[in-house]
């Protein structure tokens, strides 16, 4: 398919699963990809996978040093956005939450996608067009699904999705959030709480799958193709069933 031919994709987190995943597909459907990573070894290898069809650059999304960069290798055109570099907080309660992990999970999962989104969106008005997609969470959906931050994080998320799909529908804008159930990447989601797993663990046995990067990505450039052109604001689960439990 060519369903994203000559257009500008940027995807963060794009060094390791979903993200690269999601950078693969766009690659393989006509895009040229704006891969943003932490991690330059991730990048450089993603880059060379895809070859001309990406620019990786590499840093920390929630800086605006970096979110500059992005929209400086991007170009005049930016025609679909992916949110998707994301943090876990150990699966933390409240009472054993310290301000060092509640400040960086705000700062990667909410601040950095209101940046770029922000910055993203002055090409995405003069062209007229434009698809943005979060990734979000099941826990953005429940609250036994993972720690306080986290889950804050994630529903704050669907505000930023739903905000943006109304203020800029008009202007030709789409805003949509998927949200994964478990899924087979190298996200960081180990326990620092005996707490909260004891209390958290107990609802992971309604997990009816876990799903793969690619399955994510295909669920994520769907809303991000033409083949959604009447999908906006809308929060979907991609997560083998699991919030219809």
């Amino acid at each position: 398919m060519t369903r994203f031919a000559d257009q500008i994709a940027i995807v963060t987190g794009a060094g390791s699963g979903i993200g690269r995943a999601v950078a693969i597909r766009f690659a393989a459907e006509g895009a040229r990809v704006v891969a943003v990573d932490l991690s330059e070894e991730r990048i450089d290898d993603v880059v060379a996978e895809l070859g001309d069809a990406a620019t990786g650059v590499v840093g920390d999304v929630s800086t605006q040093q970096v979110i500059d960069e992005i929209v400086a290798a991007a170009g005049e055109r930016i025609d679909v956005l992916v949110n998707n570099a994301g943090i876990m907080d150990g699966f933390l309660p409240a009472h054993e939450l310290d301000d060092d992990t509640w400040e960086r999970v705000m700062r990667v999962n909410v601040t950095a996608p209101m940046r770029l989104t922000r910055a993203a969106l002055p090409a995405m008005l003069d062209a007229g067009r434009g698809a943005i997609v979060n990734v979000a969470s099941e826990a953005a959906l429940r609250g036994s699904a993972a720690g306080t931050a986290y889950t804050t994080s994630k529903h704050a998320v669907i505000g930023l999705t739903r905000s943006t799909a109304v203020l800029y529908a008009a202007a030709g804008i789409r805003c949509n959030a998927v949200c994964p159930g478990a899924v087979m990447t190298n996200i960081e989601a180990s326990s620092r709480s005996e707490f909260g797993m004891g209390v958290i663990g107990k609802y992971f046995s309604n997990i009816p799958a876990v799903a793969t990067a690619e399955q994510l990505a295909a669920s994520i450039c769907w809303l991000a193709s033409d083949d959604a052109s009447n999908v906006n604001g809308a929060i979907v689960p991609s997560d083998g069933g699991w919030s219809a439990i």
